[in-house]
């Protein structure tokens, strides 16, 4: 994709200056000797813990797993299973035996039967209570009727007009106290406007407002004073300190620390190139190095083991296969047979042995009786059974 694009359209390569290319040789040899041996030890180290990781530490891993759940996970299982949960179906059983089947009856059989007869009797001393009480109610409607036209001829023919001269008494006390009261206000708010408003006005107009005026354009004039004041002691400070710390600060930062800061840039981005290409070299150094250390393993060791393997000892097992081992094989397969024969021998005369000594002892079993059977439960005749020399099929007769 890159080739197809025109010379404009690819991507500019930065230039690199003539201090990089001086530090670029010099730190990638450098560190490429450093980095050489470091790379190699670790290679070494991720092959000793990968074999010490497959051929030690995974089997022990495992053994432990079992020793564990032996230990620790299979005798709980096992009381579990075989203890908590027929221990624990045992108690529900015994607990639904001997508490809910009786609750149940105790349930259905009593505490039912006298429910529905505490609730009839309740419902028959009610029934008698509101028959008693709507007796009793009757007389107390009729005296509390007679009580309410009482009350109410009371209160048309007394309360009414004595609450309408009650009334009417109050309404001139209220007048009269009315009166009284505006003219006591207009004299105090007269007494008041002359007495303590107007003066009050002249002197705010005539001494506060000028004595105040002539206050603040002191504060204003005190104000302006002590800005200049400050004003000039900050300026003299800024420049102050910007001629004795700013300015040499920045000459400092400008000319030494940012080419110098470049500098370390510079040489820290090589460092680092550097060690990436080292170790990558010293990657397939280590690699050349492991493979030549198997080839020259192979060589010395394995070689020669295979040789001896394939040249020595393969044809040695042969000859001793063929001149030993076969035929001790076949003698120890006919001392077999022999002594399996001569068992077997051993036990037929045992025990036909046996069964002499018991018609001896006891005389000869009697036969047991033939049953006769029904006419179509009975096998056929001589002439119409087969055999296997005739035939009854008319393709297979003689």
């Amino acid at each position: 994709m890159d080739l197809e694009k025109s010379p404009a359209e690819r991507p500019a390569v930065p230039a690199e200056g003539c201090l990089t290319v001086a530090i670029r040789l010099p730190v990638r040899i450098v560190v490429l000797v450093l980095v050489v041996p470091v790379r190699m030890l670790w290679d070494a180290l991720v092959v000793g813990g990968r074999f010490l990781r497959d051929a030690v530490l995974r089997p022990v891993g495992r053994v432990f797993q079992w020793v564990a759940w032996a230990v620790f996970v299979w005798p709980w299982v096992t009381l579990w299973r075989y203890a908590v949960v027929p221990v624990g179906k045992a108690l529900a059983w015994l607990g639904y035996v001997l508490l809910v089947v009786p609750a149940v009856w105790m349930y259905e059989t009593v505490l039912t039967p006298v429910g529905h007869a505490i609730a009839w009797v309740a419902r028959g001393i009610g029934a008698g209570l509101m028959w008693v009480l709507r007796g009793l109610g009757a007389g107390f409607a009729w005296v509390l009727r007679g009580i309410g036209a009482v009350l109410a001829w009371v209160y048309a023919r007394v309360l009414t007009p004595v609450g309408r001269a009650v009334a009417w008494l109050l309404r001139g006390l209220g007048i009269g106290f009315g009166a009284v009261a505006l003219g006591a206000y207009r004299v105090v708010a007269w007494m008041v406007r002359h007495l303590i408003v107007v003066p009050a006005l002249w002197l705010y107009e005539w001494i506060l407002a000028p004595v105040g005026r002539a206050i603040a354009w002191a504060a204003r004039g005190l104000g302006w004073l002590v800005r200049m004041i400050f004003t000039g002691i900050g300026a003299a400070l800024y420049w102050t300190l910007r001629i004795l710390l700013v300015l040499p600060a920045l000459a400092l930062w400008r000319w030494v620390l940012v080419p110098v800061g470049r500098v370390l840039a510079v040489v820290a981005r090589e460092v680092g190139d550097a060690l990436g290409h080292a170790w990558r070299v010293a990657g397939h150094l280590s690699l050349a190095v492991g493979r030549f250390l198997g080839r020259l393993f192979r060589w010395i060791f394995v070689e020669p083991v295979r040789w001896v393997y394939r040249s020595v000892l393969t044809p040695v097992g042969h000859v001793v296969r063929d001149t030993v081992l076969r035929p001790a094989a076949e003698a120890a397969r006919g001392v077999g047979r022999v002594t399996r024969q001569a068992l077997a021998t051993a036990r037929e005369s045992a025990r036909q042995t046996r069964a002499d000594i018991r018609r001896m002892l006891f005389g000869t079993p009697r036969e047991p009786e033939r049953v006769p059977l029904a006419k179509h439960q009975r096998e056929p005749g001589a002439a119409a059974t087969r055999t296997l020399g005739s035939s009854t099929t008319a393709l297979t007769k003689d």
